[in-house]
């Protein structure tokens, strides 16, 4: 079964959490581990001579893909790389490059097999030179890629990060008087239209001492202290100015903006962000989470009619990743249900996954509210959804978050018109199919 990275990483941390003067980090150190999924089954039609080069046989695809990297073979099934680099986005790079791997035929004798891969890593800090450590992580990487069916990289320096979370709360209302926080944005584009819909609007923290540091490592946080309003009011804020500055360039585009589910219970944040919203005549949407509802429904519906009531969109986050209910679905004044990219990102090679995604659009279709799937990040998988009727599509083949800058010269180049929409002959003749299900 073909692979998808499951990549998540606070950033570049530029510094030792402890409070020695530890000097900068140079590099990342990381180890992959390289399973042959497919070894039992392959070793039936190769004989024991020949399983026996297979690991072999995918190193050395491994090094080619990976040439400064050092490769070895572990076992019959197993090849572990060792690599280093310079920020731990680049570890998601290398990752992917041994992913294409999954495509490439290895020849054994005067045949060729398809081997099905499953990878698990880990990445460190330089100053963290606890081999042993590294290799746990990347084994437990390796189980948890196996059950995901995804490669899963663990990266051990956020588990320092979230033991500073306090201190990361402690910090944020410095952070945002000092400016430390600053929005990106990520576009939506309309498949039939083909233009830039709207986009979403993404928090991040440039920390001084800490790097980039990620919203899943401070948002929780702030959320158990309590300061998540002030953060999502600041957000606010923020985002109507961007909108602002893009209505004034010729570009009207909505801007959502992710809502905690912790603030539908908020009667004083529910008013003051519509008092902020109504005034500014800036085009803001709000997205929220099914399981935000579930906590507290007649509360946070009765918050969301409000929301509506003064005309911002609510669009449903992550729909499919939790615990989907049609009698909270049927009551949300929303306009736009999101398909969470757990079923996009293997649109094309899983057989349940597309089934789940059309039903899913005939089901918002028949409620008024359009579709947009995350996620996106082939153009098979882009294809497919357009023959489905999907509404909009979102994902790393449009385009990362990128900053407001960044995102306007995206916007005023059309760069999601560089997209390639293959001729997909085999998916074509089965519309009819689709239109059936």
């Amino acid at each position: 079964m073909p692979l998808t990275l499951k990549f998540d990483t606070p950033g570049n941390v530029s510094e030792s959490e402890n409070d020695d003067d530890r000097p900068l980090i140079p590099f990342w150190r990381g180890l992959a581990l390289i399973e042959i999924e497919n070894f039992a089954s392959l070793r039936r039609h190769l004989g024991r001579e020949g399983a026996a080069e297979l690991a072999d046989k995918v190193s050395n695809l491994l090094h080619a893909e990976v040439p400064d990297a050092q490769v070895e073979t572990v076992g019959r099934q197993l090849v572990e790389v060792s690599f280093t680099c310079e920020r731990p986005d680049v570890a998601g790079d290398i990752l992917r490059a041994m992913e294409k791997l999954r495509d490439v035929p290895v020849s054994i004798g005067r045949e060729r097999y398809m081997v099905n891969m499953t990878i698990g890593a880990a990445l460190a800090p330089s100053f963290d030179d606890d081999e042993v450590r590294l290799s746990e992580a990347a084994e437990a990487a390796l189980d948890q890629a196996r059950k995901d069916r995804q490669t899963v990289l663990f990266d051990l320096s956020r588990e320092e990060l979230k033991f500073h979370r306090p201190a990361l709360v402690r910090e944020l209302p410095r952070a945002i008087a000092a400016g430390e926080l600053f929005m990106q944005y990520q576009p939506k584009i309309h498949l039939r239209r083909q233009d830039i819909a709207s986009a979403e609007a993404l928090v991040r923290w440039q920390h001084p001492s800490r790097g980039l540091i990620m919203p899943g490592d401070f948002i929780a946080a702030a959320e158990e202290a309590g300061s998540i309003a002030a953060l999502s009011l600041w957000g606010i804020k923020q985002v109507i100015a961007d909108q602002r500055r893009l209505a004034a360039t010729g570009h009207d585009i909505p801007i959502f903006i992710n809502i905690s589910g912790v603030l539908l219970a908020d009667a004083d944040f529910v008013v003051e962000a519509c008092r902020l919203l109504k005034g500014s005549k800036a085009k803001i949407g709000f997205e929220i989470t099914e399981t935000a509802v579930i906590r507290d429904p007649a509360v946070a519906l009765r918050h969301l009619q409000q929301f509506a009531d003064i005309g911002i969109p609510v669009a449903i986050d992550d729909y499919g990743a939790g615990l989907s209910s049609l009698a909270y679905l049927k009551q949300l004044p929303a306009s736009e249900l999101k398909i969470d990219k757990m079923f996009i990102t293997q649109l094309t090679s899983s057989n349940r996954d597309p089934l789940i995604v059309r039903s899913t659009i005939d089901l918002a279709h028949a409620m008024e509210m359009e579709v947009t799937a995350e996620g996106v990040e082939s153009p098979a998988a882009l294809a497919l959804l357009s023959v489905m009727g999907c509404d909009l599509v979102q994902g790393y083949l449009i385009s990362r978050p990128l900053n407001f800058d960044a995102f306007l010269t995206f916007v005023e180049k059309e760069g999601h018109r560089a997209m390639s929409m293959p001729s997909m002959p085999g998916i074509q003749r089965n519309e009819a199919f689709w239109k059936r299900a």
